[in-house]
């Protein structure tokens, strides 16, 4: 009996201890696959947020180096100023550290390469690099561009004789007014930024970081201390294809499973000790309590980092507003309110040549991959319209640019315009975006070509479309998480709820925070399921305004009216007479039909003075007349078989180029319009 308790007991031990050893071996696997994937995730997330420092780096210096082309190109008929040509871009761009503008040498033209750099104490250096010593057509920096015929990264070396520093060229070719490759304009970038950006990586404690070129020279070399180790785990990360540097993590694996293995040998050595079981089991608990707690303060520190890309991405679009406070003829809002931490949205404007530039997109996916498309898609645009007008050419070029390194297969639905200010003139292309909705005197969508969006196939041609916009006209441009935009019940927003929400004039502001204000209302506490974005854009063009009462003695104000219009305007100053007998007809006509006798109302005159003309806009409250509406006067009948009145509009259409009338809600409104000859 006692040997077959014993045996039971010892049965119970054994199963005990298999069924520990199981546990244990359970707990083991999994921590290990976890710790394996936050190591991962954290790796990863430092490897690209660096990226994207790079990158920020390297777009500033393409972009110096081909905003400086076409100033390169004229001065090559002033030689003397190319030095002004390399101070300006070393000036203008932190992170360049120095710049040349070295000329091709002929059997006409000798070395000439005006070397101007930033010093320690950041003052700007001038210094000529065409010296025996130096030799610059035979640099790496020198030739490439010139072989390629585009802009090229040399791999790192010491300037000597130059900037006298590790760095890294950007270097373009200059063409000449007949096409042929005169020069090569640089910026040259420092690469102690890169050292010190990569070096301070600190994954794990022991782990290290290093970077390549694109020949596999070492750019940022491992620590001293790092040489020999064996058992480690690599994280391998291409940065840009531009470059050809690539960036790797090397993390020691006592500094991803240390932990785990003592626990692990702890746990081995307790089960070995029967009579404190419970208490190993008791402690494991504990221990593995500890570590769910760091893995969660980890956790809590990768959102940290999400909340720094978040900053990053909003750092790259325009965020003050107004943002031309100097324009009087532009009223302009736009936000983005990402459903994740980053997203894929985007917006973008700047004015250029009286020409304001200006976009909205939405990148396929959510999450970092569509936050590195989106901020590429930004970055491209605004290199190619910084020296492109055409939005169906801009929309092209940016469509092979995307696709030729669309791996991933996401695309972008964009809407391209520009808008050009001195004339009202709108071209813009959409690239399988939402339509905008159009506020002129009603609120309707902008007839767009469903063309293909960015990202799908290279070598697409993207139809180009325009309008003519007028004084007080607006455009409402939008991604598809407003009308999406769901309740708790699955509903969508929608365009009529949209729709309704833009009637009324407001302030562009007021009319982003109002529609913001409807969505909050409308979605109540169901998740925001996908990134908004809105841009609101007001044509206010230059006016000039003068008020009369219902009074013939008014009438008397419009001379002084017109004079100053005239003055304003490209008009011959001899129309200014018979400008003013058109308008006079126009106020009596108000004047005597529209406010009924013995009551007192206001006329509002508007001339708005663009490149084509001018516009006079009359505007009363008074009762509906369409002064249009009459027919033509046969001038050639006689006294008799003219009906009574009619003149005074057949005056005011002989004298001006365009008569239209509306009725604007309880509103008047009289557009005559004088064109330049």
């Amino acid at each position: 009996m006692k040997k077959a308790e014993n045996g039971k007991a010892l049965l119970l031990v054994v199963i005990a201890a298999l069924t520990l050893e199981a546990t244990a071996l359970l707990q083991f696997y999994y921590s290990q696959k976890g710790i394996r994937e936050e190591a991962d995730l954290r790796a990863q997330s430092q490897l690209e947020a660096t990226e994207i420092k790079i990158l920020d780096v390297i777009d500033q210096a393409e972009a110096a180096v081909r905003n400086s082309i076409w100033i390169a190109q004229w001065s090559l008929d002033y030689q003397d100023s190319l030095v002004r040509v390399c101070q300006r871009l070393v000036e203008d761009n932190p992170v360049v550290a120095g710049s040349t503008v070295a000329l091709v040498p002929d059997a006409r033209q000798s070395l000439l390469a005006p070397y101007v750099y930033r010093d320690e104490s950041g003052s700007l250096q001038a210094l000529s690099l065409a010296t025996s010593e130096y030799d610059y057509p035979s640099k790496e920096w020198f030739i490439k561009p010139l072989e390629l015929g585009e802009g090229y990264w040399s791999e790192p070396y010491v300037d000597e004789g130059g900037g006298e520093m590790l760095m890294t060229t950007f270097s373009m070719p200059v063409r000449n007014v007949k096409g042929t490759k005169t020069a090569v304009i640089t910026a040259d970038i420092s690469l102690q930024w890169l050292t010190e950006l990569v070096g301070n990586l600190k994954v794990y404690p022991n782990a290290y970081c290093t970077m390549r070129s694109r020949d596999g020279n070492m750019m940022v070399s491992p620590p001293s201390d790092s040489g020999g180790k064996k058992d480690v785990f690599y994280v391998y990360e291409d940065i840009v294809e531009r470059t050809g540097w690539s960036m790797s993590i090397v993390i020691p694996q006592d500094d991803i499973y240390g932990s785990l293995r003592k626990m692990g040998t702890m746990v081995v050595l307790l089960q070995l000790l029967g009579l404190v079981m419970i208490i190993i089991m008791l402690r494991s608990f504990i221990r593995g309590q500890n570590r769910y707690r760091e893995l969660d303060q980890k956790r809590q520190r990768i959102e940290g980092e999400l909340h720094i890309a978040t900053g990053i991405q909003m750092s790259m679009i325009p965020k003050t507003f107004p943002p031309f406070p100097e324009r009087d003829d532009l009223d302009m809002a736009a936000t983005i309110v990402p459903a994740k931490e980053v997203g894929g949205d985007l917006y973008d404007f700047f004015v250029r040549d009286e020409k304001l530039f200006f976009c909205v997109g939405d990148v396929s996916g959510k999450g970092i991959p569509a936050a590195l498309v989106m901020a590429v898609t930004r970055t491209t645009f605004r290199n190619i319209s910084a020296r492109e007008d055409s939005p169906g050419r801009i929309v092209k070029a940016m469509n092979d640019s995307l696709s030729s390194m669309n791996e991933s297969n996401m695309f972008v639905t964009f809407f391209c315009g520009v808008l050009d200010l001195s004339t009202g003139m709108l071209r813009y292309c959409n690239a399988g975006h939402n339509p905008p909705r159009i506020l002129t005197t009603a609120i309707q969508p902008l007839p767009v070509v469903p063309n293909l969006p960015l990202g799908i196939m290279g070598g697409m041609e993207y139809q180009e479309q325009e309008m003519e916009f007028h004084y007080d006209d607006a455009l409402f441009l939008y991604t598809d998480g407003l009308t999406e935009a769901e309740d708790i019940l699955h509903d969508q927003f929608g365009e009529e709820r949209m729709d309704a929400a833009l009637r009324g004039r407001k302030s562009a502001e007021g009319h982003l925070e109002n529609i913001k204000q409807q969505v909050r209302l409308f979605v109540g506490e169901a998740p925001q399921s996908d990134d908004l974005t809105l841009l609101f854009i007001h044509y206010l063009p230059a006016t000039h305004h003068l008020t009369l009462h219902n009074e013939i003695g008014q009438i008397s104000l419009l001379p002084a009216f017109v004079e100053e219009v005239v003055g304003a305007s490209k008009l011959d100053p001899a129309q200014t007479d018979s400008l003013n007998l058109a308008l006079e007809e126009a106020v009596t006509n108000v004047i005597l039909y529209a406010y009924p006798e013995g009551t007192d109302g206001l006329v509002q005159i508007d001339a708005a003075v663009s490149e084509n003309g001018v516009t006079f806009t009359m505007t009363d409250k008074g009762k509906a007349f369409d002064p249009t509406a009459r027919k033509e006067v046969d001038i050639n009948a006689g006294v008799e078989e003219r009906p009574i009145g009619g003149l005074g509009i057949h005056l005011v259409r002989q004298i001006m180029d365009r008569v239209r009338y509306e009725r604007i809600g309880d509103k008047n409104v009289l557009y005559l319009t004088k064109n330049y000859r």
